[in-house]
């Protein structure tokens, strides 16, 4: 099966943009994609990496359920968090050509500028091989730090 039909099975629906696999399981399974910076239709996508592994969807959203966002913005420095912020947006941004007419993806991981909105997407970018303690922080959460082999090649 190729990457874009076995994504849209993990996704549950057509993915609506370019993506690339950065990250694959042992057996080669798609585990995270890197989206290009704008939607097929020229939306931009501010979410670069993202989570399509259907047993580390479900294991992240069990940690956030549980209260895993306002326990990690308790236990990671502020600093550290926006930092990762600019990092994400600075990668997303050196996708888009210089020039782009139009409107643009903003802000860092899953789009936001401050906090944490989405530890699927710190996760995600951790596993991509981003500096990002959210994402090893929920890693630790699931007991999978050891899964971090950085983006495939």
């Amino acid at each position: 099966m190729d990457d874009r039909s076995r994504v849209e099975q993990l996704l549950g629906r057509p993915p609506r943009g370019a993506f690339e696999v950065v990250v694959r399981d042992p057996l080669g399974d798609p585990v995270v994609i890197r989206n290009d910076p704008f939607l097929d239709d020229l939306t931009p996508m501010p979410t670069r990496y993202y989570l399509v592994s259907t047993e580390l969807v479900k294991a992240v959203s069990r940690v956030e359920a549980a209260g895993g966002v306002r326990r990690a913005e308790l236990e990671i420095d502020r600093a550290a968090i926006a930092a990762t912020h600019s990092r994400y947006e600075a990668d997303r941004n050196t996708a888009i050509p210089q020039s782009h007419q139009g409107p643009l993806p903003y802000g860092g991981v899953g789009g936001t500028r401050t906090g944490i909105k989405c530890l699927h997407a710190h996760v995600a970018y951790s596993l991509a091989g981003g500096e990002d303690p959210v994402g090893l922080w929920t890693l630790r959460q699931l007991d999978l730090a050891t899964f971090n082999d950085g983006p495939s090649r």
